[in-house]
């Protein structure tokens, strides 16, 4: 007879597993615990956890342990279940109610066998088999249906072998553990639902973030890689810091929560792109805005060309009565003089155009110079400038190809990305998703945008962020104004970015010793980018 300590005891540890259930989030942990309790509250020596099909026709084999024999299969053991699954009904549709698990869940009703070599209207010829096979003797059965909120079953949760007292055996299963079974079945079951539930709406939420992605991906085919690499990598670092036990970040530390929070925030960092104009993003030389506006001084130039030889030839023929030869090639000669010297002012426009260095001061005034050494007549007959004021600007651009107001544009992404991120009603778990992927663009010294936020102002996660937004733009080789980095050439520029202020550098130092930029680079760099990274050549 079972004291009512005893009771009393077992009912706190059910208690105590249901509040553990409900915080549990991989659900495969989540049904191995589910097992665990079970087998632990009933004194059960095996047990096997069942979850219906999908089409609602079998039962699947989950989780399945039986200690003496030291067997344990399914859920985190490494050991897959291989068995077949069990039919609920036959070829006819009948139910199939000779096996305790199939009728449980057919019926919803809990079986509770004392002997199954004994036990009538089931057929146990397959545990027979399995005990001949082993030498066990699979004696007393517990079938519990696990019911969601609705009543329907959704598995089944079946114990073997009630052993409460070593020393007297297998004896059959009380009714206070079919009423604590049952119990913690009905937990059990609202707590795979619920994760279920979750589950799926963390589904349908990606799916919604991976159509932002795809939204920008289809505005620009260059930003779509770096949605999906910085949010990689950032996860990468991340964990090498959360691994990290000594140093200035040893107290870091992330729970599946944590990582879920920070894997969303690097999916969602640039989300802003979106208003963003796509001849902004696009712009792959300076002077392209929804086409590249250098055809047009192609054009020009060419006209100037033209208007050169028309020149010539015109006085040429006013010479013919004079039939000056000498003069007539001295004509030319002039001509052709100017005409080599439009061909190497163009191609020095091109060079510029392309915004692949940094310009030098000459260059920069070299450009002003053509715009104020050439006119070309238009189709009107007018004479106008062979470059436009908007055109010089864009030419005169030091480095890169966005003047600043284009610039401007393209930073105001963040702003977007938090205006976006700061209307929509986060959860507790998702309260943070704002800070970090707002903060990728800030600087350690305060001189980043959009808030000027300094390393102290600044989560250990958005800093992560700051470095792994960096590096994948320096590395990526999609971009329409540039080619990928090698990674030494690449790494000194983060190195100089640390001891800048730029990024942090306690983060940048676990990027390095970790390896977690070689990691990255194998997963996402071309081989030919991949050379050695000397830390001692930073010096």
């Amino acid at each position: 007879m079972e004291s009512i300590e005893d009771l009393l005891r077992r009912l706190e540890r059910l208690n105590a597993i249901g509040a553990a259930l409900s915080k549990e989030r991989d659900i495969t942990r989540l049904l191995e615990n589910i097992l665990v309790a079970a087998k632990t509250i009933t004194h059960a020596d095996g047990g096997t956890l069942y979850r219906v099909t999908e089409d609602g026709k079998a039962l699947r084999f989950e989780i399945l342990k039986t200690d003496s024999l030291k067997i344990a299969m399914g859920g985190t053991s490494g050991r897959p279940i291989d068995f077949p699954n069990l039919p609920l009904y036959d070829a006819q549709g009948k139910p199939n109610d000779s096996l305790v698990a199939a009728y449980s869940a057919i019926h919803s009703q809990t079986v509770n066998i004392a002997d199954a070599y004994t036990a009538p209207n089931f057929d146990f010829s397959g545990t027979r088999q399995f005990d001949a096979r082993t030498g066990y003797r699979s004696q007393s059965f517990l079938s519990v249906p696990m019911k969601d909120h609705e009543g329907d079953v959704i598995g089944v949760l079946q114990l073997l072998n009630a052993t409460p007292d070593p020393d007297r055996g297998v004896v059959p299963f009380s009714t206070s553990d079919q009423s604590l079974a049952e119990s913690l079945a009905s937990q059990a079951a609202i707590a795979i639902t619920n994760r279920n539930l979750m589950s799926q709406l963390e589904t349908l939420f990606e799916s919604f973030i991976s159509l932002i992605n795809l939204a920008i991906d289809e505005k620009s085919h260059y930003t779509g890689g770096h949605c999906q690499r910085v949010p990689a990598l950032t996860m990468m670092l991340a964990e090498a810091v959360n691994a990290h036990n000594s140093g200035p970040l040893a107290a870091f530390s992330m729970d599946d929560r944590d990582r879920y929070e920070l894997k969303i925030a690097g999916l969602l960092h640039d989300c802003g792109k979106v208003t963003t104009p796509v001849h902004v993003v696009d712009k792959a030389t300076k002077l392209q805005t929804l086409f590249d506006r250098i055809d047009l001084i192609d054009t020009r130039f060419e006209v100037l060309k033209r208007d050169q030889e028309i020149a010539a030839l015109r006085a040429q023929l006013a010479m013919r009565e004079q039939k000056d030869a000498t003069g007539e090639a001295s004509l030319w000669t002039e001509a052709r003089e100017r005409i080599n010297a439009l061909d190497a002012d163009r191609d020095f426009l091109r060079t510029v155009n392309l915004g692949a260095e940094s310009m030098k001061d000459g260059d920069l005034q070299r450009v002003r110079d053509i715009a104020q050494r050439y006119t070309w007549r238009n189709v009107n007959g007018l004479e106008s400038e062979a470059l436009t004021t908007d055109e010089v600007e864009n030419l005169t651009i030091r480095a890169g190809t966005l003047t600043a107001a284009e610039r401007d544009i393209i930073n105001n992404h963040i702003v977007a990305t938090i205006k976006m991120l700061e209307q929509l009603p986060w959860p507790k778990h998702l309260k943070n998703v704002p800070e970090y992927a707002g903060g990728h663009h800030e600087r350690m010294d305060g001189k980043g945008y959009p808030k000027g936020l300094t390393r102290d102002q600044m989560s250990v996660q958005a800093r992560v962020m700051g470095i792994a937004d960096i590096f994948e733009a320096l590395t990526a080789r999609d971009r329409p104004y540039k080619q990928g980095m090698k990674l030494s050439q690449a790494m000194g520029i983060m190195h100089k970015f640390r001891t800048g202020g730029h990024i942090d550098p306690d983060l940048f130092d676990i990027f390095v010793q970790e390896g977690v930029y070689l990691r990255y680079a194998h997963q996402f760099l071309d081989p030919w980018q991949i050379d050695t990274v000397d830390p001692k050549a930073w010096a």
